[in-house]
């Protein structure tokens, strides 16, 4: 997978102990990297990095991205190979509760990671990660591309498009083609997939509410989204940090990571196929819709992925069937199987992997 070249590598993951960078971390030393991990805390609870012991497997280091010479420390200290940088405020609602906490994470912490990297002199590729919702949102049905206007008309997103002028400033002002960090950006938005309990998101409450016995509350049935598993935008952050790794081509570029169009669902359908595999006979009983919606939420927002396609030979693995399964397995497989979530979670990548590999996606050669 990915040429095998994370085997053996030191990779610093900031905001491991989250959703993706739980997946992520499992992914990595599933593939042989020394993982270094760099968080404030624990995000949520239950959290899936506590649940599959993900710190067993790993050094897992606490540290607020936002502390400059914090981050400076560690990473002088264990001379990354690799850096993904994740750690984010995330969750838009929070952002319109605390703006300013959401800025300062999100823009200072990003131009700190750069910041701490800027004089750094060991050959490295820092990937960092964006959203979707980055774009100015002009509610148009296309798919963005990487070249459209970024910004929002929320904090969240004014924070990620704030985000991306910093990595832009710093990539051109600071690592120009000698420079032995090289860079990449990766976008990508409605990741789903089993261990995310984040407030605020349509997966996580329907699996707490229907784990308690109760039906969930829905705000925005019709609303249509572009549903994609946590592996996906995964496998194309990994892909990403292969081709700069093997060539400075793709240096400072950034990239889109969506899943294909069938993936556009509505917010019903999808509950509707999360409470059929979750056991519900009739799935009209599993929620309830609505009409408080307390903040501002954008319509369909998809992304045009053909850059990576064509510079990066990346596209998406899992059909909408697959993706629903997947999901749906790793949430029954903790609250009702009580599985061991370490190896349930490694069998679910190896799934990915094979199926990856049966569809002849390029990373996944080895």
């Amino acid at each position: 997978m990915f040429a095998n070249i994370y085997k053996g590598k030191t990779v610093l993951i900031t905001g491991h102990t989250g959703f993706k960078g739980s997946w992520l971390a499992t992914w990595l030393i599933k593939l042989g990297a020394k993982v270094v991990g760099v968080s404030n805390g624990i995000p949520t609870n239950p959290s899936m990095f506590e649940i599959a012991g993900i710190a067993d497997h790993m050094t897992d280091t606490r540290e607020d991205i936002r502390n400059l010479e914090g981050i400076k420390k560690i990473i002088l200290d264990i001379k990354p190979d690799f850096v993904f940088h994740l750690a984010a405020q995330a969750i838009v609602s929070t952002s319109y509760k605390n703006p300013v906490d959401t800025l300062e994470t999100n823009v200072m912490g990003t131009a700190n990671i750069l910041e701490a990297l800027r004089n750094y002199t060991h050959p490295c590729v820092a990937i960092f990660i964006t959203s979707d919702k980055c774009y100015d949102n002009v509610e148009w049905i296309w798919g963005y591309r990487e070249t459209d206007h970024l910004g929002g008309k929320d904090i969240y997103s004014g924070s990620k498009g704030a985000a991306e002028l910093v990595i832009k400033s710093y990539r051109h002002s600071f690592f120009g083609t000698t420079h032995p960090v090289r860079i990449g950006i990766g976008r990508a938005g409605n990741v789903i997939g089993g261990g995310d309990w984040a407030i605020d998101r349509l997966v996580v409450d329907c699996m707490c509410a229907w784990n308690e016995g109760r039906n969930v509350e829905i705000r925005s049935p019709q609303a249509t989204r572009p549903w994609q598993h946590v592996l996906e935008p995964l496998s194309g952050y990994l892909r990403l940090g292969q081709t700069i790794f093997e060539s400075a081509e793709r240096h400072g570029e950034a990239y889109n990571f969506g899943p294909r169009a069938e993936q556009n669902q509505t917010v019903v359908n999808l509950l509707h196929d999360l409470a059929q595999k979750w056991g519900f006979k009739n799935t009209h009983d599993a929620y309830l819709i609505t009409d408080n919606i307390p903040f501002h939420e954008a319509g369909l927002l998809k992304l045009n992925c053909d850059k990576a396609l064509s510079h990066l030979k990346w596209e998406s693995t899992l059909g909408y069937p697959e993706t629903i399964s997947l999901i749906s397995d790793w949430y029954i497989g903790y609250y009702k199987a009580h599985a061991d979530m370490w190896n349930f979670t490694l069998e679910q990548i190896n799934t990915y992997e094979q199926k990856a590999v049966d569809r002849n996606r390029s990373w996944a050669k080895s």
